[in-house]
């Protein structure tokens, strides 16, 4: 039996599922960025097979267009998207695109992805991979097999934009630990691909093919949780009771892009207009309004991502020099990164610590933009050990600003305003990321090895 949106407690003293919810948010996060964590992850696999291509340069280039692209068109539009089937189309075609990374490069990789999309909704198809990355591809490079890698990419950053924009603008307006919980999974996939990685080449370093193995194992896992967040997205976590409330509260404010969420939950979306009269004579601000309202915390993710993906991957994968590591030195440093990344996006929810002052987060902002040089003369003249403790405190910044940011932005609005700030705010972060990809091009011309 549904329930009309008018009759539900406008404001009750206990909302139950919040633990549950904010398990939830973490795990979503961790979904969103799997997909492109495990990409950089493999990158000593892309670099065997395409040794002359950039391959972690060049794909972060390819990822991001289509990101920000498509994220200004949703953002143009955050009012008119549904938010649930802008999430699950995200999630699915993560999980699609994902596995289809196990089965391209070959003569037979058409085939191969077109029998992916046929049979995906049947993830048994899952335990197969192993032995289907071993018909369809020998391990070999090549251009041909390098672009299908590339078109891969570009639906990545198109499933990106979906997900970070709709999942962050819906968590905007609950409360403040379930945005804080998304955007740690997002560190925390990072972390888990990282480990996993190392965990797949330590098993398979001295077998046969033991690095496309190792692969072939890792990228099946990163599709498991792909497809386990389209099931926790579109059956458990709609129907929290926590998430309900917060949703119909956005509802009564005005906000259209809940209602197939609602439906989902068994509320009544008939009921939207009815509940939301008042508040639509109440005018919410407009997108423009609301962007030079915020135009400074806009500007602190942009920055804070310009500096990160001037320096990660790229940067740490071709210039940092031969070391005792060896091949793994590269994975370390992007495992250090990882961690630091996700612990530092725990560290607000200490409140005395937590920054919110608006000039302090300018501040510290443009502060990391000295990491430059030191990254430069530690590449030139410094030590392993050096390099490691610099990029522990690119990734302990990166997450602690990120959580900051995204949690403060927000108070004070409507539930419509928040939707529309948060797809704002992971815009002119995409844009930074774009803009730091690009800039990373930077330290191969300035050492003359393009």
């Amino acid at each position: 039996m549904t329930t009309a949106i008018s009759s539900i407690s406008p404001s009750p003293t206990r909302l139950e599922g919040k633990f549950m919810g904010m398990l939830v948010c973490w795990i979503l996060g961790l979904g969103s960025l799997v997909s492109w964590n495990s990409l950089l992850s493999i990158g000593d696999y892309y670099y065997a097979l395409y040794p002359n291509y950039h391959p972690s340069r060049v794909l972060t280039l390819v990822y991001q267009p289509f990101a920000l692209g498509t994220m200004a068109l949703l953002a143009y539009n955050e009012a008119k998207v549904d938010t649930r089937m802008r999430n699950l189309a995200g999630y699915t075609v993560f999980t699609l695109s994902t596995f289809s990374l196990i089965v391209v490069c070959s003569a037979f990789s058409d085939f191969w992805f077109l029998c992916c999309r046929c049979f995906a909704h049947s993830f048994v198809i899952c335990v197969f991979a192993s032995v289907q990355l071993d018909l369809a591809t020998s391990g070999k490079g090549g251009l041909g097999n390098y672009i299908g890698v590339c078109a891969i990419v570009g639906t990545f950053g198109v499933a990106d934009a979906h997900v970070q924009g709709g999942m962050v603008g819906d968590l905007s307006f609950m409360c403040p630990e379930f945005i804080q919980s998304f955007l740690a999974g997002l560190a925390a996939s990072g972390a888990l691909t990282s480990g996993l990685r190392l965990m797949t080449k330590a098993a398979f370093e001295n077998s046969s093919n033991g690095l496309r193995k190792g692969v072939m194992l890792f990228l099946a896992i990163s599709t498991f949780f792909e497809f386990l967040c389209i099931l926790l997205y579109a059956f458990i976590f709609p129907k929290l009771p926590i998430v309900k409330h917060y949703r119909t509260k956005a509802a009564g404010e005005g906000s259209t892009t809940v209602a197939a969420d609602l439906a989902a939950a068994g509320i009544q979306t008939q009921q939207i207009e009815k509940a939301g009269d008042d508040a639509k004579q109440l005018q919410r601000l407009s997108t423009k309004q609301l962007f030079f309202q915020n135009i400074d915390y806009a500007l602190d993710l942009y920055l804070i991502y310009v500096l990160t993906l001037s320096i990660f991957p790229g940067f740490l994968y071709e210039n940092t020099g031969t070391h005792k590591l060896g091949s793994w030195y590269a994975l370390v440093l992007i495992a250090m990164y990882n961690v630091w990344d996700l612990i530092a996006r725990y560290i607000p929810l200490i409140e005395k610590i937590k920054l919110k002052s608006r000039k302090g987060l300018m501040i510290a902002t443009l502060s990391r933009f000295l990491l430059i040089p030191c990254f430069y003369f530690t590449a030139k003249y410094g030590d392993q050990g050096w390099m490691i403790f610099l990029v522990s405190f690119l990734g302990l910044t990166n997450g602690y600003l990120t959580v900051c940011v995204m949690t403060v932005a927000p108070q004070g609005y409507k539930g419509p305003e928040q939707n529309a700030l948060g797809n704002i705010l992971v815009l002119f972060l995409l844009g930074g990321i774009f803009s730091g990809v690009a800039l990373d091009w930077l330290w191969i011309i300035g050492n003359g090895k393009f």
